[in-house]
């Protein structure tokens, strides 16, 4: 917890906490939240805001800061009393405690790779000369902070694998840090480059220094809220001061475009890939570096449709694109005969969706998925199908970086009981072998994994994954969690999780729902679940769990729900909807105001999904559903622990904040509604593995205290076999 210690702070702090002390019975009681009386006329309609006030960054904002301390206070005294949280903390710290590496990235005949020996808070990187040799440390982010908070976010070696550019952020920002290193020394060099967000680093051929994007340095104190506006593309030259980068590329007449950068393998053209928001709907635009005083060519206009970068022959560029092909296809376009009509398709359509493309080996390795699993298919450069790789079972790859020359790639497999497995891929012969296989102290052949389809309000068929152990009775007694996202064009594919392993050892059942507004079936599922068909995305999960109590797998005070970010909108809008569905809920840094998510941060690139409250028909979709707007007094809502973190940059805290202020006023009901704030910590990325064990924890021994669960024999010690 935050400690405050001036004396108008902890003024504050007493005022508030006062009311927030555990009732008899350890019945958590919140601390009451003032209201303030803020009302806003959109479109003729009357909205009442009385939490406004906590939208303010807690750093900035004593008495938010102070608001902060109390329901941590208050949170933390329930959740440290719950008598299987100690059980549950302890079997996650044992379970996570393997060893796990990264996909290795080929450069310069070096490897470079990524390596956790279990606990450790952040992964650490190394590089081998080559596959016999042992591996060498590069940088170890565990040192750069004592908490664990401060991450490495992204590596990029040059061509040659000489030097290495890498990011850093803390406390779980988006704003990231450029640093270089020299690979040959494991020295730092003294270049660091700021205020780059959303940016990777695209290295020039000749190794000198690579591109990246940045936004204009934030006034004093408004870093963390501020809109992110006016992207430029510089090029940083190693050795220079950033004060010395060249901006090579910059829109002034559109503010809120947004530049992804990459230079062709030959090192001739730097592709920018501009963007609006969210939605893959792209410009592109073309520099010839080898004329160093041309400037970049508009190739593609109009962000109708996604172009994806996937590789180059020379003059000619490869895009993976839904131009006439919602599902996907592979594209060739010619810079010296750029017109349209000349555009060559290598891959075209296929039932399945084409999730990427890499290009490697001469050939393009193509990855789709079917009904949300994973299919891999390489292809020669005329399009014709070599092969189909085959995998270990219903699953999710990822990997296949490399170069065009490249004679072998890597790849991961997972599944919801096989961590991720890194395989060796012999790009000449298709021949597979495992790099490393990490040794987990689970039992995978104790559980089962099936997918059903689920027919929604409307009737379209909605997969749903469902894990449990093997002989599962479908009696309605089994503890379940449904866990979902449907936005944004994200598929939820299967994947392995600590913490859903765990879950499933204390015997509840995991079900995955792949709601519309995902990309599980190309852009037409996608646009089905946004702006004026959000309501699809809640019906399909709302779907989902009325399956799952009707086929007896569950009942309804046993089922939880689950979901982050875009997903914690998604169980903001379920429990707000259909309270007496669930028995608990768990909504993970969601967007909960719809009506001002667009002035904060990166807010505004969602309106691509949600669409905008200053349009009078998107105003009424989404003042529909808004979930901090929808909660009713006077309403038994779920056993609800909301949380988020104080450094959230994405979906600024003060969404769950007022939520969690609005639920706790409105509930009717006797469970428990607790909001837990993180502190140090963002919407997720670079969080150290002892804050997500400790999170975990809380969650689950949360869920079994409302869900009535108790732990199997296997629990009670360290020692027990599984």
């Amino acid at each position: 917890m935050r400690l405050l210690d001036s004396p108008f702070t902890l003024f504050l702090l007493a005022a508030v906490l006062l009311p927030g002390a555990l009732a008899a019975g350890d019945h958590p009681v919140p601390p009451t939240t003032r209201k303030v009386d803020q009302k806003d006329n959109l479109h003729g309609v009357e909205v009442a805001d009385p939490y406004r006030w906590l939208e303010q960054d807690v750093r900035e904002a004593p008495e938010v800061a102070s608001w902060v301390e109390a329901q941590n206070r208050v949170t933390f005294g329930y959740l440290e009393k719950l008598p299987q949280r100690t059980a549950i903390r302890r079997r996650l710290a044992e379970l996570w405690d393997f060893a796990r590496v990264s996909t290795p990235v080929k450069r310069g005949g070096r490897y470079f790779f990524s390596r956790n020996d279990g606990l450790q808070n952040q992964s650490v990187l190394f590089v081998q000369e080559s596959l016999a040799e042992p591996p060498r440390l590069l940088l170890d982010p565990n040192s750069w902070s004592k908490d664990g908070t401060v991450a490495l976010v992204g590596f990029a070696p040059s061509r040659d694998g000489r030097f290495l550019a890498y990011g850093v952020a803390e406390a779980g920002s988006d704003w990231t840090t450029f640093r270089v290193l020299d690979v040959d020394s494991g020295a730092p060099l003294a270049d660091e480059v700021r205020w780059t967000k959303f940016s990777d680093a695209a290295w020039a051929g000749d190794g000198s220094g690579f591109f990246y994007s940045r936004y204009p340095e934030p006034k004093p104190g408004a870093a963390f809220q501020s809109l992110n506006t006016q992207m430029t593309v510089c090029f940083h030259r190693l050795g220079s001061s950033q004060s010395e980068d060249v901006v090579v590329f910059e829109r002034p007449d559109h503010p809120d475009w947004g530049f992804g950068n990459t230079v062709t393998e030959d090192g001739r053209y730097l592709v920018i890939t501009t963007w609006i928001g969210t939605d893959a709907r792209h410009a592109i635009f073309v520099r010839d570096l080898a004329e160093p005083l041309s400037g970049a060519v508009e190739l593609v206009s109009g962000f109708e449709h996604e172009y994806t970068l996937v590789g180059s022959d020379g003059p000619t560029l490869y895009f993976k694109t839904d131009l006439d092909a919602p599902r996907g296809r592979l594209i060739a376009i010619d810079l010296r005969h750029p017109a349209r009509e000349l555009w060559r398709e290598i891959l075209p359509q296929q039932t399945a969706t084409l999730a990427s493309v890499d290009d490697l080996g001469r050939m393009f390795v193509a990855t789709f998925l079917e009904d949300a699993a994973s299919r891999v298919r390489c292809y020669a450069r005329d399009g014709k199908l070599l092969r189909e790789l085959t995998l270990d079972g219903i699953g999710s790859v990822g990997g296949f970086s490399g170069r065009s020359d490249d004679t072998e790639t890597f790849f991961t497999f997972t599944s919801f009981t096989t961590p991720a497995t890194v395989y060796r891929l012999d790009l000449a012969t298709g021949e597979k072998r495992v790099f490393f296989a990490p040794k987990v102290a689970f039992d995978p052949t104790a559980f089962v994994v099936r997918q059903v389809f689920v027919p929604s309000k409307d009737g379209t068929r909605v997969p749903v994954f469902l894990v449990h152990r093997k002989g599962l009775k479908l009696d309605g007694s089994n503890p379940t969690l449904l866990y979902g996202y449907g936005g944004f064009n994200v598929s939820l594919t299967p994947y392995f999780s600590v913490p859903t392993a765990v879950w499933l050892e204390m015997g509840g059942v995991y079900a995955q729902a792949n709601l519309r507004g995902g990309g599980e079936y190309g852009e037409p599922w996608h646009r089905a679940g946004t702006k004026l068909q959000k309501q699809n995305v809640f019906d399909d999960f709302i779907a989902a769990a009325e399956w799952l109590v009707a086929n007896r797998v569950t009942r309804r005070d046993k089922l939880a729900i689950s979901g982050a970010s875009n997903g914690g909108l998604l169980v903001g809008a379920a429990m707000t909807q259909r309270p007496e569905l669930f028995g608990a809920a768990l909504p993970a840094v969601g967007v909960m105001d719809m009506l001002r998510f667009h002035r904060f941060t990166a807010g505004r690139f969602w309106v691509d999904d949600y669409g905008s409250a200053e349009d009078p028909a998107e105003f009424k979709a989404l003042y529909a559903y808004s979930p901090y707007h929808n909660l009713r007094r006077g309403t038994a809502y779920p056993a609800t622990l909301v949380t988020t973190a104080d450094t959230d940059d994405r979906v600024v805290p003060g969404h769950s904040f007022k939520f969690a202020a609005a639920l706790q006023e409105a509930q009717a009901g006797p469970a428990p509604v607790l909001i837990r704030i993180e502190t140090r910590a963002g919407h997720g990325g670079g969080k150290p593995v002892a804050k997500q064990i400790e999170e975990s924890a809380d969650e689950w021994s949360f869920l079994a205290a409302n869900l009535g669960i108790t732990l199997p024999p296997s629990f009670a010690s360290p020692a027990a076999k599984r």
